[in-house]
């Protein structure tokens, strides 16, 4: 078991919860460059914060997520709260997709998103990350930290043939592909079929 005394913050990458702890880093980064950016840049900025929640939302539902129903007290419940917070900003974020950055909403309801996302993350820092370093083994962290890892390695960097708009690379080409090859590659990490 961990150390009580170790605090989160001070884990590494090779850590789940230090990796997931520096990914919930670069998603509140990847906020500020969305809302400052206009044009292109906006939504090349969006594009990739769309890449890593879905990259990091598909680590958490694959590996974490169910790891902590099995080993932390409370954590079917725990879990199930997560996972509302999550599908709340998912509905959100399939809107900002289909509307696109342009729209003259996106500005308002990036920052519902941001606002429901930081809430989302500081609880799962708060209930179930803090619980994982008291309640598992460097070892066990150390392991679901390389299906984590495996999911950021086949996230697209560039547009998907056949997905011919910036919009429907967003909406098609990176959430759904991502999630989908994800999920695949950290079941086959964690030997799972």
């Amino acid at each position: 078991m961990a150390d009580s005394k170790t605090m989160p913050e001070l884990l590494d990458e090779n850590d789940v919860v230090g990796l997931l702890l520096h990914q919930h880093a670069m998603i509140r980064d990847l906020f500020a460059e969305v809302k400052r950016a206009t044009g292109g840049a906006r939504a090349e900025s969006f594009e990739r914060l769309v890449r890593l929640l879905a990259v990091h939302e598909t680590a958490e539902e694959e590996i974490v997520h169910p790891y902590a129903r099995r080993k932390l007290d409370g954590g079917e419940a725990i879990v199930d709260e997560r996972l509302r917070e999550e599908n709340e900003a998912k509905q959100l974020l399939t809107l900002m997709e289909e509307r696109g950055t342009e729209d003259p909403s996106f500005s308002s309801h990036l920052e519902k998103l941001r606002l429901a996302v930081t809430e989302h993350a500081r609880a799962e820092e708060r209930y179930e990350f803090a619980q994982l370093v008291r309640e598992t083994t460097e070892a066990e962290r150390r392991a679901m930290a390389l299906g984590v890892k495996a999911a950021e390695a086949v996230a697209p960097t560039h547009p998907h043939p056949g997905v011919e708009t910036a919009t429907e690379n967003i909406v098609v080409g990176t959430p759904a592909a991502i999630m989908d090859r994800a999920r695949d590659l950290i079941r086959q990490a964690m030997g799972k079929k």
